[in-house]
């Protein structure tokens, strides 16, 4: 009998042990990826949450407990006043603020995004309000609108264009322009930024055959640029309507809701209702009052979006 049909023994490969199979579930696996950010959303995020929808249907105080009162604390806000003028201005100040935001920062981002001298210096330049700190900003507005130190009432006296320094926060309206300014001022850059982000993904070919057909400039933008843009457009102004809605520093250190509670947004009444004032249910029934706000505003860039997926012939998931 030859070597060749000879039986050759091979050894046996043992079968894997229970952790090696349960490392190569891929359920096992996601579950095991997930936990850290499931636990930090739940630590962070959740029991916060949770714990001020709680404290909305209670009476708790500062250094007491409370107890459960159900919508008490919504039927006081839905008669107070202060309330409602906290709700006016917040949705005016979102409003206002994102609109002024999205023109000028769809501007230069359209602006940015031509050629130009010194293009990278600039566009660093533009990062700069966004990137300096809130409180510091918020300082330096404060400082610009001083009744007796601002810059633009002493330029403005110096030059004969007005005789008295202008009283920027000493009234109702004039703080709250000058509290969307400043946001604005503060807000242009993350929209710019982000816009021209959105510009530099559209193929430069769209415009050369829109050239080539004798399109305007008008033209070239609203069915090429701006259809282009819609989905980081919806994006975009989801984040800016949440940041703007929920503004607190830039408010609180500037007029702190002054004067005589007219340029309180939802967020520093309730800071101011919950903190100072050691009213901790009625400070939590004004923060969940912002939260039906909030969800209209995730819905509307969900909504932007799947109807952008159905212009471009897609399934909406």
């Amino acid at each position: 009998m030859s070597e060749a049909a000879l039986p050759r023994w091979v050894a046996k490969r043992s079968d894997p042990g229970w952790i090696a199979r349960l490392f190569d579930n891929k359920a096992f696996l996601i579950v095991i990826c997930l936990l850290p950010a499931v636990g930090l959303l739940l630590t962070f995020l959740t029991y916060p949450l949770g714990l001020g929808i709680f404290l909305a249907f209670t009476d708790t105080t500062i250094g007491r407990r409370g107890i459960w009162v159900g919508w008490e604390n919504f039927e006081f806000l839905f008669e107070d006043p202060i309330f409602w003028n906290a709700v006016f201005y917040s949705v005016f100040y979102t409003g206002v603020a994102t609109v002024l935001k999205f023109g000028l920062g769809l501007w230069l981002a359209l602006l940015l995004n031509n050629h130009l001298p010194f293009k990278s210096i600039l566009r660093a330049i533009i990062l700069l309000p966004w990137i300096v700190p809130t409180v510091l900003s918020a300082i330096a507005f404060w400082w610009i609108y001083d009744p007796q130190f601002s810059i633009i009432s002493w330029a403005m006296v110096n030059l004969g264009l007005r005789e008295t320094n202008i009283d920027f926060i000493g009234s109702a309206w004039p703080a709250r322009w000058s509290l969307i300014a400043a946001n604005v001022w503060r807000g242009i850059p993350f929209v710019a930024i982000s816009l021209l982000a959105g510009l530099q993904t559209i193929s430069p070919s769209l415009y050369e055959a829109a050239l080539i057909d004798g399109s305007t400039a008008w033209q070239r933008f609203r069915f090429i640029t701006f259809p282009m843009l819609l989905p980081i457009l919806a994006i975009v102004m989801t984040f800016s309507i949440i940041f703007t809605f929920t503004d607190f520093q830039l408010v609180y250190a500037i007029t702190r809701g002054g004067p005589v509670n007219s340029t309180h947004l939802l967020a520093t009444l309730a800071f101011q209702r919950g903190i100072p004032g050691g009213q901790l249910g009625e400070g939590a029934a004004i923060a969940v009052s912002m939260i039906p706000f909030l969800v209209f505003a995730t819905l509307f860039s969900y909504f932007a979006l799947a109807r952008r997926k159905w212009q471009q012939g897609e399934a909406n998931d």
